[in-house]
């Protein structure tokens, strides 16, 4: 995904960065024996209560085996090859293609043709002869774009920071953009991660002098230009001053169906709003089921969310909601190599009505700052997360970690 400004930070909080973190912390002994261990002592477990286990008593993880099955392949280094570079014996060729069209000048036909260049694309794949090719047409290839009708559910659905002149119920939005990563669920569908929204929108600069950016535009990266897409200059839903509660409608995670053709997408905001990476499902020996989140920027969060419900293998329509009740936590490291998961829960740990925060839609809302006030440690731009089979170790990829 674009990420024009995500080495800025926009995090006014004081709070301690992960940085900070290490350097208290012995360095030392953070790299070469606890790393691994202090993963694991934040992110173990799939139950509701915070975790701040002694890293000592945490085993290492085995080490691979038998490799990676294939053979390594040079760096790309300058000059740079503007093609695929795989191993010996592998082949790689175009499966699926998407053009995005020019953008000069804006008006609002060019607006509806770039809109339906962005979201996500789902394509049925049909092997023949060897060969995967894209089957056309297919009831399981939806385009889902800027504009596709979408619901919200959860906690946040129907809440006033949610609701504009076209949806006063607050419910129903057009549309998902700058899809990031994303993740999948064990019965059966897709979950895609909207990252930098903001982006997307604009307001002309009088707009902005007559009412300029409030705190909850300002820590989510709102501007009068955005990106450079210029919809706002055609297409006033994402006019910043003519809707001001319209960006409020993007930043979560959006599950589709593809095995209904059809279905609406459903935007969960349990699951949090912010600059999402990646959504990723582990289920527990249990049928508890846990979802990883990173919020890709610098100095925002790592957070997880623990669902109320079990996992039903036997009937995919009991885990229909699943995403919509639970728990959200956002983490806190420490520099005794332990942590704490950090649960957001309104009227809670500071999240009062006296703090900006009046029920548990806002906290979602406003998550970043309300992961702001319960005290997070900072991180440097999350990104994918894996989990270990065995050990349960939950790894996070930073891009900077500088």
């Amino acid at each position: 995904m674009y990420h024009p400004d995500n080495d800025k930070s926009i995090n006014p909080s004081q709070n301690e960065s992960i940085r900070d973190v290490i350097e208290r912390a012995s360095r030392r002994q953070f790299l070469k024996g606890s790393a691994g261990a202090a993963t694991l002592s934040v992110f173990g477990g799939f139950g509701l209560a915070s975790l701040a286990t002694s890293a000592s008593a945490v085993p290492f993880s085995p080490s691979p085996v038998g490799g990676i099955g294939f053979a390594s392949v040079p760096p790309d280094v300058v000059p740079l090859l503007d093609m695929v570079t795989v191993p010996p014996g592998y082949t790689a060729s175009i499966l699926h293609n998407d053009l995005t069209p020019g953008s000069t000048p804006m008006t609002l036909a060019r607006a509806r043709t770039s809109q339906a260049a962005h979201g996500v694309s789902i394509i049925e794949l049909r092997k023949t002869a060897g060969k995967f090719q894209v089957v056309r047409p297919s009831p399981f290839g939806p385009c889902i774009t800027a504009n596709t009708p979408m619901t919200l559910s959860g906690p946040a659905a129907g809440n006033a920071l949610l609701q504009t002149a076209a949806d006063p119920t607050g419910r129903n939005v057009l549309g998902t953009v700058n899809n990031c990563a994303h993740g999948f669920t064990p019965w059966g569908t897709y979950l895609t991660c909207e990252e930098n929204f903001n982006g997307y929108f604009g307001a002309p600069a009088a707009a902005l002098t007559a009412t300029p950016l409030n705190n909850l535009e300002r820590r989510y990266g709102l501007s009068g230009n955005g990106f450079g897409y210029r919809w706002h200059m055609a297409d006033p839903r994402f006019d910043l001053r003519a809707n001001p509660n319209e960006p409020n409608r993007f930043g979560w995670v959006v599950e589709i169906d593809p095995f209904a053709p059809g279905s609406t997408p459903i935007k969960r905001t349990a699951l949090g709003r912010f600059k999402h990476e990646g959504a990723w499902t582990v289920v527990g020996a249990d049928n508890s089921v846990t979802i990883y989140m990173g919020d890709d920027e610098r100095n925002d969060y790592m957070y997880k969310f623990v669902c109320a419900g079990k996992y039903n293998p036997r009937n995919r329509a009991a885990n229909r909601n699943l995403l919509d009740s639970g728990t959200l936590y956002v983490a806190k490291f420490n520099a005794d190599n332990s942590g704490t998961w950090l649960p957001l829960v309104w009227n809670q740990n500071g999240l009062t009505p006296a703090n900006g925060f009046a029920d548990q839609g806002e906290v979602l809302i406003k998550c970043r700052q309300a992961a702001d006030r319960v005290g997070a440690t900072m991180m440097d731009r999350p990104e994918w997360v894996a989990v270990h089979p065995t050990t349960r170790e939950v790894y996070l990829t930073l891009t900077n970690n500088n």
